[in-house]
C-alpha cells in the first residue's frame, strides 16, 4: 500500500478547568476517506472516555467548526459542517486543528497532521475501517475526576484502605494471599 494515510497526533491540553503538563497524547493513523465523526470516536477511546453522551466540536485552522449537527437541535453555530459527512482529506499536511470533548467540561485537544502521510501497514500492521490509535504517552485523567469506583469526583472522600492482593480471587500467582 502506498504512503496515503494521514498521521494525526493530538495531545490533551486542558479540560474541567485545569491544565495537563506534560500533555498526555496519542497518535493516529486515518485514511483521508474516514469522517469527522469517526476520528471523533477513535480519540475519545484512546482517551478512555466512558461516558460519551456529550456534544464534540473540531475547530480547523480557517475557523471551520466541523461538529455532529443533528444533535445541535438546529442550534449549531453558523457556517457548521457536520462531522459525519466531513471527510479527513480536508486536512493538509502540518495542519494544526484543535478537538473538544464535553462542551462544558471542555476536553480540548491540539490535534497535528504530520507532514508525511504513512503506510498504516508500516505502523499498525493493518488497515482498519476507522482511524486508530498507533502510539501514545502520559496519564488519562478519568473524565469526571474519579479516582476509585465510589468516587463522586466532587468532593474529597476518604481513600479506602489499600488492599494489595488480598480482595483478589486466586487466578494468578500472588492474587489473594
Amino acid at each position: 500500500m502506498a504512503r496515503t494515510w494521514l498521521s494525526i497526533q493530538v495531545e490533551l491540553v486542558s479540560g474541567r478547568g485545569e491544565l495537563l503538563w506534560p500533555r498526555p497524547g496519542r497518535i493516529f493513523a486515518a485514511s483521508r476517506s474516514h469522517s469527522f465523526a469517526q476520528l471523533a470516536a477513535a480519540v475519545n477511546v484512546g482517551f478512555a472516555r466512558w461516558d460519551l453522551s456529550h456534544l464534540h466540536q473540531f475547530t480547523l485552522a480557517d475557523g471551520t467548526n466541523v461538529a455532529p449537527t443533528r444533535f445541535f437541535d438546529g442550534d449549531a453555530p453558523d457556517g457548521t459542517i457536520d462531522d459525519a459527512g466531513a471527510r479527513l482529506s480536508r486536512l493538509q499536511p502540518g495542519e494544526q486543528f484543535a478537538y473538544v470533548f464535553d462542551l462544558g467540561d471542555d476536553w480540548a485537544h491540539l490535534c497535528t497532521v504530520a507532514p508525511q502521510r504513512i503506510d498504516p501497514l508500516d505502523e499498525i500492521g493493518d488497515e482498519p475501517d476507522v482511524p486508530a490509535a498507533y502510539w501514545g504517552w502520559g496519564d488519562l485523567p478519568d473524565q469526571y475526576g474519579r479516582r476509585w469506583n465510589d468516587d463522586d469526583g466532587e468532593d474529597d472522600p476518604p481513600q479506602p484502605p489499600a488492599r494489595a492482593l488480598s480482595d483478589l480471587p486466586p487466578l494468578l500467582p500472588g492474587w489473594g494471599s
